[in-house]
Parts: C-alpha cells; sequence; structure tokens
C-alpha cells in the first residue's frame, strides 16, 4: 500500500470528513475523497479522528519486566497467605530468580530480609514497592549480590551495619549485581500502546546507559515499537541520531529523592549542567518540600525552554502563581487517584488533600499540565486517567480534590500534546502534519462521556496502521 484514506471520520466536531495519508503525513483534508490504486481504505464510521496520544513518563523496560513478573499487591494479592503462595507459585528467570511487583505494606507490613525469608527463602527474591523507589530482597539474594560489603548509599543498614534487604532508589547499581541479561524485547508493550490509541512516548527512566538506548532503538526499528520515543534518562553526552526510526532526547531527567532531599547548591549545579549542555531538566517532585526546593533552584537558575517537573504530587497552592512565572510545565499522573486514592486521603494529613494531584486549579493559574501514566507504577489507559482526572473517584468511591475535578475533554487535551511540549496545544490534524493519529469508534463528545480504551477503532503511526480492532 502507498497510502491511506480515511473516510467519512469527525474532525474537529465536523461529520463525514475525509482525510488522504501519503509519505507518513497527512496529505488532503475534505468531503468525497477515495482511495486510488494502492491507496488502503479505513472507514470511520462517524468516528471521532485525533491526534495519537501521547503519554508523556513511562518507564518502557519496567514495563516489559512487570509483564514477566509475579505481581505482589492490590487488588489480586491482599494478605500474607496470598504473598506466600505468589511467590511459591511464581516462575523462575533463567538465573533461578523470583521477580515481583506492585507491592505495599497492606499486603503483609514493611518488608525486609528476614519477613521475606518468612515468606519464601529457597530461591533468591526481588520485590519492588509500587512506587518503584524501594526493592526488597531476602536472605539469598542479598548474598547474591554481596550487600554485606556493598558501598552504595541506598543499601538500608540497621544499627549494627548489617544490610536490611532493603535497596532505595539502586536500579542501576542493582543491575550491575544481577547476572547479566539484555534488556527485554518491547514487542508486547507496543502492541499494547497502540491498542490504547498511543502514538508517542516520553521514557522517564533515570540514567539509561547505552544498552537500554541501543535496545530502545533496536526495536523501534524492527516495528516492535511502533511509537515514537522521546527519553528523559538519555545522558548530557548522548548524541541524538537524528533517525525518524530512533529515540530522541528530552529534557534531562534529576531525581529529588523522597526521603533524602539533595543540598540546594547542589541541585544547582546538575540543572546548570544541563542548562549548559542546551537541555532541558526534568524533575522527580513528589513531596512538598521537593518542590519547593526545586522551585528555589529555578528562580536562581533560570528556566530552559521545555523545564518540567515531574509528578507534583503535592503542590501547595502559593506556588501556582510562582510556576506560572517560572514557565515549567507538570507532567503529573491523576490516574493514582483512582488507583490508590484511598491510601492516600488515609495516609496524606487532611489539611494537604486540597493540594494532592493538581490538575484544574493548575491550568486555571496558567500552568501548563500534561498527564502521563507512570506504567508500570501506575494504570497505563489513558482513558482511565482521563476519566479519573475527570471524576476523581477512588477504589472505595470518595472523591479526592473535588474541586480539581475536568471536564473529560480538558482531560483529553492533556494527552494531545507534542512530547517536546508537554501542556502546549493540541497537534493539529492538518496537510503536512504528520500522520500520527488515533481513531474511535464514536464522535467525540459520546466517547468521552464515558471513556474507556474500547472505543478506540485503530492507531496510525507515521501513516501506518499499526492497530484496528
Amino acid at each position: 500500500m502507498t497510502g491511506l484514506v480515511v473516510h467519512n471520520a469527525e474532525l474537529y466536531g465536523r461529520a463525514g470528513t475525509d482525510v488522504r495519508i501519503a509519505g507518513g503525513v497527512i496529505a488532503e483534508i475534505g468531503r468525497g475523497l477515495t482511495a486510488r490504486r494502492g491507496e488502503e481504505l479505513l472507514d470511520a464510521r462517524g468516528g471521532a479522528l485525533l491526534p495519537g496520544l501521547c503519554d508523556h513518563h513511562v518507564h518502557l523496560h519496567a514495563m516489559a519486566m512487570a509483564a514477566r513478573s509475579v505481581h505482589c499487591g492490590p487488588p489480586t494479592i491482599t494478605g500474607l497467605a496470598a504473598l506466600a503462595e505468589a511467590l511459591a507459585r511464581a516462575p523462575i528467570d533463567e538465573y533461578g530468580w523470583v521477580r515481583g511487583v506492585g507491592y505495599t505494606e497492606d499486603v503483609a507490613g514493611p518488608l525486609d530480609a528476614a519477613a521475606l525469608d518468612r515468606l519464601h527463602a529457597a530461591r533468591p527474591v526481588r520485590i519492588q514497592h509500587r512506587g518503584g523507589s524501594l526493592w526488597v530482597v531476602n536472605t539469598a539474594a542479598a548474598q547474591a549480590l554481596g550487600l554485606v560489603h556493598a558501598d552504595h548509599p541506598g543499601v538500608e543498614r540497621d544499627a549494627m551495619g548489617r544490610p536490611t534487604g532493603r535497596l532505595w532508589r539502586a536500579d542501576s547499581w542493582l543491575r550491575t549485581r544481577l547476572p547479566p541479561s539484555r534488556p527485554p524485547g518491547l514487542g508486547g508493550v507496543g502492541g499494547r500502546l497502540a491498542r490504547l490509541g498511543i502514538t508517542h512516548v516520553t521514557d522517564a527512566t533515570p540514567d539509561l546507559d547505552a544498552t537500554a538506548i541501543g535496545a530502545i532503538g533496536d526495536d523501534m526499528r524492527t516495528g516492535a515499537l511502533p511509537q515514537r520515543v522521546q527519553l528523559l534518562g538519555a545522558p548530557l553526552s548522548w548524541a541524538d541520531p537524528g533517525e525518524p526510526d530512533a529515540p530522541t532526547a528530552g529534557p534531562h531527567k534529576i531525581v529529588i529523592a523522597d526521603s533524602r532531599l539533595p543540598a540546594l547548591d547542589d541541585l544547582t549545579e546538575r540543572v546548570h549542567a544541563a542548562h549548559n549542555a542546551d537541555r532541558a531538566v526534568a524533575v522527580h517532585c513528589v513531596t512538598r518540600e521537593a518542590l519547593v526546593l526545586l522551585v528555589a533552584v529555578l528562580e536562581r537558575t533560570g528556566t530552559h525552554a521545555g523545564d518540567r517537573i515531574e509528578h507534583a504530587a503535592l503542590i501547595p497552592v502559593e506556588l501556582i502563581g510562582r510556576l506560572r512565572e517560572l514557565g515549567t510545565a507538570v507532567v503529573t499522573q491523576p490516574g493514582f487517584l483512582a488507583d490508590r486514592g484511598d491510601d492516600y486521603l488515609r495516609d496524606v494529613p487532611a489539611d494537604d488533600h486540597t493540594d494532592l494531584y493538581r490538575v484544574r486549579s493548575l491550568l486555571d493559574g496558567g500552568v501548563a499540565c500534561a498527564f502521563s501514566s507512570d506504567a508500570p507504577y501506575g494504570p497505563a489507559d489513558p482513558w482511565a486517567v482521563i476519566d479519573a482526572a475527570a471524576h476523581r473517584r477512588t477504589r472505595a468511591g470518595r472523591v479526592a480534590g473535588p474541586a480539581e475535578r475536568l471536564t473529560a475533554d480538558r482531560a483529553l487535551d492533556a494527552y494531545l500534546g507534542a512530547p517536546e511540549n508537554p501542556g502546549g496545544p493540541p497537534r493539529p490534524i492538518a496537510p503536512h502534519a504528520p500522520a500520527d493519529l488515533v481513531l474511535l469508534r464514536a464522535p467525540r463528545a459520546r466517547a468521552l462521556a464515558r471513556p474507556s480504551a474500547d472505543l478506540v477503532a485503530a492507531t496510525v503511526i507515521a501513516g501506518a496502521v499499526v492497530w484496528a480492532q
């Protein structure tokens, strides 16, 4: 096939619109367009044609690994006995390890090596906390990793200096201690994202090495990962290849650890280094204290076009004006409210509930705001995230911050900006624009009355249909 004609779509509220695509871009928009020889015809049947969705914060290889791991948390695992059974039945990798994900303290309390030994001591086990920053290993795994002699600051130790089996923000170090292996293939991830209508992703994994970047590029070139990819974790020294089927370097990822704030001068130096390399920064800020520190740093360094704040789980109202003046975008995840909002309402002080995952007050205050999943740590389905932004309803039916609710239409727009401009205007569907599109099975207004991934009829990337229902 040499091209594609989308017939009878709703485009910008106009029914009965046809779109011709050639050479990976939109060639013509009108009515009564017919497919020429060699062109594929896609009948929209009146469904909305939209720019393809961009998930502005994901972790691609972690998504692939999560699919190979045993789930260790709610809603499927809710108690000690269930966790022990899941670990006993879990498959092992080629090196004899068990890998678990999604653990929360609601299941069996705080885990350490001793507690994990009581659950499963026979094989090396490592379990990742739902938040992604903590790994817990049992004694067999601790011995294999050589934790007694480890010098990484994230290796937690007790009062006697013995490792507890808890590893904080030690992913890069952990990879050097585990048996060597290539990053997992991303074919399953690419297919899943395509079924959701996602055409662009920003991988937010920090400190990517050449092997990880190369593996993502390989999967893009083979078509296993059809999405366009921007990397936050690319080193400052990494040269963007500038090829259509290769990842691009985005802002430079900096993590402000939730439990250990860096010194003001140290963070200032890191931001300066990125800006001096002509890279914006993407700074992980979950706590209020981290956000206050970052704002102070950016007011010292000045901002670079493209600077962004990741998560911003708690934003005091008095900071909204300062964020607007800085011009930084906020890339946030309202899907967490539907996934774990009851935990937030229980654990976060009541006076802070209005600060949780602000959206509407940011937009109304002139702060650019884009949505994302943080998958696999948050729900990957953008339509579920849109619904969460519109209703902010927890699993138990409580509403977390009713004043922050958006219309579903406005929430959808938070997925339609360009990767390099999160929170910016939706990418256009117009002649000469890239043909990265999602077709819904219903007009936009009807689809957004009950947002659902089931409404995705087809996904087009670079002019090719990569998924169709």
